[in-house]
C-alpha cells in the first residue's frame, strides 16, 4: 500500500499504510490525544473529527475526542472497519484527496513522531496474564523442579492469572525495583528488601475491545472477532518475592509492581495477512477450545538490554509470537467459559514467549538459568538479572514482502528500590 506520506513507503518504518496503529500522544503543553502512526508521523484523529473528515457515529456524536481508544473499541468490528477504510482512504496515494490538497490541514493534522510523548493509549479495564508458552513452561518446569514436564492440566487448558491494572503503564515509563519478603534456602525465616532476581518476561498482549455478558460463554471464533489489537507486553517480574509467595495460590507480589505496554494498539485486521496456526497438539484439545482459522501471527520478537551509561544496547533474545501453544483467542475463550464477563478494554498476556534454543528464551531466567549460567552482554560486562539502571527493550515486527507492521519499541528502565520504607 503506497502513501502520498512519503516516510510511510520506506521499507524500514514501521509504520506504513498497511499497519495504521492507534496510540494517544501530545506535543508541547496540549492534552493527550487519539493519534494514528503514519511513517514518521502522527495523524492527528482527534482534530479530523473536529474537521469532520472522520465521521463515525451516525448521530454525529464525537468518538474521538477523548485521551483512550475504548469508545471505539467498545462501538465493535463494524466501527473499526469503518475507520480503518477511511483512515486508507484519506492517506492513500490515489485517496481522497481532501487532506493531500489541504496545505493548512495537513499542517495542522500531521504531527512528527519525534517531537510527541506517548500516552496510555487505551483505559485497562482488567489485566490476565498467561502461562501459554510451552518451551518457557519446560524450561521453568526442569528450572524449579528439576524435570521439564508439564503440569497435568497444561496441554489441556490455557493456564493464567488475574494480575494488576493499576501497574499497567506505557513505554518509557521508569520502574522502581520492588520491595518484598524472600527466603533464601538455608534460611530459617524469609528476609525483606529489594528483589534480588528481578527479571523480564518477553509477552504480546491482546486488547479485548467488546464485552461479554455476565454467565455467557463464548466460542473461539466469537473472542476472536472480539479482540481489537495487540501490543508488546513485557511483565517485569521478582522472581526471588514470587518464588517465596506463589505456592499454593500462585503469583502475586512477584508480578504486581509494573507490566509495560508498547505504545501502538497494531489492530487485528493489520495482522490479518500474518495469521498462522498453532502447533500440532500433543493432546486433543475438548472442542470448545477448537479453532475454525489461524489463531497466532507470525511476528518476529527481540529482547534488548543496555547497561546505564553504555552506548549501545545487546540483543539478548530473538523469537517469534508463532511458538505460543495457545491463541489469544483460546485464552478469551477460556476466561469467559466459566461465565465471566470480559470487558472492553481488557488485556491478556500471552505468557512468556520462548523457542527451542537459548537464543529464543523470553526470560532472563532462563537465559541465565536461574542466575547458574550469566551471560556477557556487547559491552563486556555480564548479567544474571536485571542490575539497577539497566533499560530493558522489547521490539516486534510482522514482517512483509518490503514492508513491516511494527509496535514501536516497548521499554522501560530500572530504578533503585524505595529505600526509605519502613519509614524510621
Amino acid at each position: 500500500m503506497k502513501s502520498w506520506v512519503e516516510s510511510a513507503n520506506s521499507a524500514d518504518t514501521q509504520f506504513p499504510l498497511n499497519n495504521l496503529p492507534y496510540g494517544v500522544f501530545t506535543t508541547g503543553d496540549e492534552d493527550p490525544r487519539c493519534g494514528v502512526a503514519i511513517g514518521d508521523m502522527i495523524l492527528d484523529v482527534a482534530y479530523l473529527e473536529e474537521e469532520g473528515v472522520i465521521a463515525l457515529d451516525e448521530d454525529g456524536d464525537p468518538m474521538l475526542d477523548l485521551p483512550f481508544w475504548n469508545e471505539v473499541m467498545e462501538a465493535g468490528r463494524e466501527t473499526w472497519d469503518a475507520l480503518r477504510a477511511r483512515l486508507i482512504d484519506l492517506l492513500a496515494e490515489d485517496g481522497d484527496a481532501v487532506l493531500r490538497d489541504d496545505a493548512a490541514m495537513r499542517a495542522r493534522a500531521l504531527v512528527p513522531l519525534a517531537d510527541a510523548e506517548m500516552h496510555m493509549p487505551f483505559v485497562v479495564s482488567e489485566y490476565t496474564d498467561f502461562y501459554a508458552g510451552k518451551q518457557h513452561a519446560q524450561n521453568m518446569g526442569a528450572i524449579l523442579r528439576g524435570s521439564p514436564d508439564l503440569p497435568a492440566n497444561w496441554l489441556h487448558i490455557p493456564i493464567g492469572y488475574n494480575g494488576r491494572a493499576s501497574s499497567v503503564v506505557v513505554s518509557g515509563t521508569d520502574i522502581h525495583r520492588p520491595l518484598g519478603q524472600s527466603k533464601a534456602p538455608d534460611a530459617e525465616v524469609p528476609s525483606f528488601g529489594p528483589c534480588k532476581r528481578l527479571d523480564i518476561e518477553l509477552e504480546m498482549g491482546a486488547i479485548v475491545g467488546t464485552s461479554s455478558e455476565m454467565g455467557q460463554p463464548i466460542t473461539v471464533d466469537q473472542a476472536d472477532d472480539m479482540i481489537f489489537g495487540y501490543v508488546l507486553l513485557n511483565d517485569w517480574s521478582a522472581r526471588d518475592i514470587q518464588g517465596w509467595e506463589y505456592q499454593p495460590l500462585g503469583p502475586f507480589q512477584g508480578k504486581a509492581f509494573g507490566t509495560t505496554i508498547s505504545p501502538w494498539i497494531v489492530t487485528s485486521a493489520a495482522l490479518a495477512p500474518f495469521r498462522t496456526e498453532t502447533p500440532a497438539r500433543d493432546k486433543e484439545l475438548l472442542p470448545y477450545l477448537t479453532e475454525s482459522k489461524p489463531g497466532l501471527y507470525d511476528i518476529a520478537l527481540e529482547v534488548t538490554m543496555q547497561p546505564e551509561g553504555a552506548d549501545k544496547a545487546t540483543t539478548v533474545a530473538q523469537t517469534n509470537y508463532s511458538r505460543m501453544y495457545y491463541s489469544a483467542a483460546q485464552q478469551l475463550c477460556h476466561h469467559a467459559v466459566g461465565g465471566v464477563p470480559m470487558n472492553g478494554g481488557d488485556l491478556l498476556g500471552s505468557g512468556t514467549i520462548s523457542g527451542p534454543s537459548k537464543s529464543e528464551y523470553g526470560s532472563l531466567m532462563e537465559l541465565s538459568w536461574a542466575g547458574r549460567e550469566p551471560f556477557t552482554l556487547d559491552t563486556g560486562e555480564t548479567r544474571t538479572f536485571i542490575e539497577d539502571g539497566d533499560t530493558l527493550t522489547l521490539k516486534g515486527a510482522a514482517k512483509g514482502d518490503g514492508y513491516q507492521i511494527g509496535f514501536g519499541d516497548c521499554e522501560g528502565k530500572i530504578l533503585p528500590a524505595i529505600t526509605n520504607f519502613p519509614a524510621k
